[in-house]
């Protein structure tokens, strides 16, 4: 691969503008059969690396997707994950929370759902959406039904009980990648107009998607602050440019593969007893 996945990274304490992150990079793959080739590999080495995940039984890890509309998240989790156990990998989506899940904290509806050890726990979309659709749209903060509604504090406070979260998923063994798939303004009204000409994709589209548009630089404004305040060591934001699908898929699968790889596992060592109840197996099975 001919890109640094620290290239993507925010690092810990970093200001972050999106306008100098670039949403489009030179292709890792010169040829669309260079890029079947090479995301073949990815999937085959990620699955290998989940077996040994679930096998190892020692962590668990948690990949957070988020992003505007149309910037490709789907198809990042499917072609990404596409040779992955689906007894060792679930996916969570989260919509507009129900009246049951409005009354408790913001978080408590996804840590319902975090990974078990041996586990890959997909998030597409997560609790973040509490600190960026919800500073857009402050109506949904007040719908929570909080005491006070310093919209400030609020903000700072959610950021403190995500670092404090994610620090203490990393303590006990549960390794978070986030990824903001960092789509241009341009790029989405075309893909926009295509699932408006392409009947096949005419149903990924609605009024409520162009509203939304209206708010791109609120949205910026609220991803910016979020990226800065919540990128740490132990759980880091990578910004991936998203304007070329097959290219943000190879970023995301090779910054999986470098974690999974960084983790040192190893198939569990059988004890003497062990062994030699194998043995006895074996001859059994010879006869």
């Amino acid at each position: 691969m001919k890109f640094d996945p620290d290239d993507f990274l925010v690092r810990e304490g970093d200001t972050v503008k999106l306008e100098k992150w670039p949403t489009l990079v030179k292709p890792a793959a010169k040829s669309r059969e260079e890029f079947q080739q090479l995301q073949a590999d990815h999937v085959a080495r990620l699955s290998a690396l989940q077996l040994l995940l679930y096998a190892s039984n020692s962590f668990a890890v948690l990949l957070i997707f988020q992003a505007m509309d149309a910037a490709g998240k789907d198809g990042v989790i499917r072609h990404v994950m596409s040779g992955v156990n689906p007894q060792g990998c679930q996916v969570f989506s989260f919509k507009h929370p129900t009246p049951a899940e409005l009354q408790h904290d913001f978080l408590w509806r996804t840590t319902r759902d975090l990974p078990e050890r041996g586990r890959i726990g997909i998030f597409n979309r997560s609790y973040y959406e509490e600190v960026l659709i919800a500073r857009v749209h402050p109506e949904i903060l007040r719908s929570e039904g909080l005491p006070a509604l310093d919209e400030k504090a609020v903000w700072n406070g959610r950021y403190r009980s995500i670092v404090d979260l994610e620090r203490h998923l990393h303590e006990n063994g549960t390794h978070i990648i986030k990824f903001y798939l960092h789509l241009s303004k341009e790029e989405q009204r075309k893909r926009f107009l295509q699932r408006i000409d392409e009947p096949e994709k005419n149903w990924k589209f609605s009024l409520a998607d162009l509203e939304e548009r209206k708010f791109w630089n609120e949205y910026m404004t609220a991803y910016e602050e979020c990226l800065a305040a919540t990128s740490t060591r132990h759980a880091p934001w990578y910004v991936v440019p998203a304007d070329d699908k097959d290219n943000a898929r190879l970023i995301v699968s090779r910054i999986i593969l470098d974690t999974l790889d960084a983790l040192k596992m190893s198939y569990p060592k059988s004890s003497e007893a062990r062994v030699q109840e194998l043995r006895t197996l074996r001859e059994q099975l010879s006869r």
